[in-house]
């Protein structure tokens, strides 16, 4: 922000799979020293070129003036670094459950007088198909607990009474047999949002963030679900989805000193807002398309937030997307593929370009970007812009001025605006 003195600083980020490039060499870039460790063997090169790379992140904490984490899991470690007087960012042990386990969030949100659809737990798929045909009803099929991270076991129901989720649990039965725990989720239609805030200790820091997410692989919400192809999000100060929400854990998350970014998503229509499950950490790609719309340094933000300052976040009027471009294999895991079509491929510029470019799994030789890791996840795309029509314009624009061999792309992100800012507005809601 103008008038305001800027410091450099030393950041060490710790990283699961190397998301957090593109937020580690924007922070370099405003003068600060980084350094940056990725845990997964596959994306140990992520990074390289762009930032320092370390090899053991607890070798460092004493250089540090920060560290971030930028995925769920370290809550432990995080709360003990806080309490040996280390600015961090990152969560608690608290907010890591609140993730990891979904029934703990779901208790933890009843506790907080937050309403939640109702739920049941299986360990095996037979009982979950009897549950069904004993209560007929529309249901989302879950993964839970160690099976969370199986993504493809994720189905949304649509059949009123339950017929296509019961087919689709005698399937899993025949070709998976006895496994983890799944979850039922009463399904309700309406529209998907997630509402987000920053953390500092002690309270939320304003503006707060308001997310669409697109989540399968192909336009029009087709195909299979990919975690995130792309996302459309503003900044506001006044939220009746937050209050309803988010606002509701703001002393529990003070007595818990937590220091992050924490996200929830949820399905509202004209009955209510119904909260599905927490995100107590950055969001991918949503953090980078936040950076977009952020005007201080990021860098100057997150030590503000460590420090336990209360400020107002300085950010763009208006609307921002950003969409992955990503290449083979993604969204699926496929080693050969991988190293056929997509290792060391090229990440080529028509023309310069210094915004709306997000460096995902690259690493950079010769000053060439090269794509590195395992996943395919090229580059995160953004735009911003007074209306979602300018914004959606930006991005992709700036995109056909990228090339790389065999990479694909959402072609609708932002679309969904237009119909759910309708229904939200006249839910009140907006």
């Amino acid at each position: 922000m103008k008038g305001e003195k800027s410091t450099k600083n030393k950041f060490l980020f710790v990283s699961k799979w190397g998301e957090i490039l593109d937020i580690a060499n924007a922070v370099q870039q405003e003068g600060n020293e980084v350094r940056l460790y990725i845990k997964s063997k596959p994306s140990k090169e992520i990074g390289f070129g762009f930032v320092k790379k370390v090899s053991k992140w607890e070798d460092h904490t004493d250089w540090a003036d920060i560290i971030i984490f930028d995925y769920s899991g370290y809550g432990a470690v995080a709360t003990e670094l806080r309490n040996s007087g280390k600015l961090v960012f990152g969560g608690t042990e608290y907010t890591d459950k609140l993730e990891i386990d979904r029934n703990f969030g779901q208790d933890e949100m009843k506790r907080h007088k937050v309403k939640i659809l109702p739920y049941q737990d299986f360990d095996n798929f037979k009982d979950a198909i009897e549950y069904v045909e004993k209560n007929p009803n529309a249901y989302v099929l879950k993964p839970s607990g160690e099976t969370q991270d199986m993504k493809h076991l994720l189905f949304v129901g649509n059949d009123e009474n339950g017929d296509d989720v019961k087919r689709v649990l005698q399937a899993y039965d025949k070709s998976w047999g006895d496994m983890g725990t799944i979850q039922l989720q009463r399904k309700v239609n309406g529209v998907e949002v997630s509402v987000a805030a920053f953390f500092n200790g002690n309270q939320f820091v304003y503006p707060i963030n308001i997310t669409f997410e697109h989540k399968k692989l192909f336009p029009k919400e087709l195909g299979v679900s990919t975690g995130e192809m792309g996302t459309s999000m503003f900044w506001t100060n006044d939220s009746p989805i937050f209050d309803a929400t988010l606002k509701k854990f703001e002393n529990t998350l003070a007595k818990e000193k937590f220091v992050g970014h924490i996200d929830i998503n949820c399905i509202v229509n004209n009955n209510g807002i119904y909260p599905l499950e927490f995100t107590p950490r950055f969001g991918f790609p949503q953090i980078f398309i936040q950076r977009a719309g952020i005007l201080e340094p990021i860098g100057q933000m997150f030590m503000k937030l460590a420090r336990g300052e209360n400020f107002k976040i300085s950010t763009k009027k208006g609307f921002q997307v950003g969409a992955y471009m990503v290449v083979p294999p993604f969204p699926f895991d496929d080693d050969k593929t991988f190293k056929l079509f997509s290792k060391d491929a090229v990440v080529i510029f028509k023309k310069e370009m210094k915004e709306g470019i997000h460096p995902m799994h690259l690493k950079k030789v010769n000053n060439q970007w090269l794509i590195t890791g395992d996943m395919g996840i090229a580059l995160l795309v953004t735009g911003t812009g007074i209306t979602m029509k300018d914004a959606q314009k930006t991005m992709y624009n700036r995109i056909s001025n990228v090339l790389i061999n065999h990479s694909y792309y959402r072609t609708d992100i932002g679309d969904r605006w237009q119909e759910d800012s309708d229904k939200l507005w006249a839910w009140g809601l907006l």
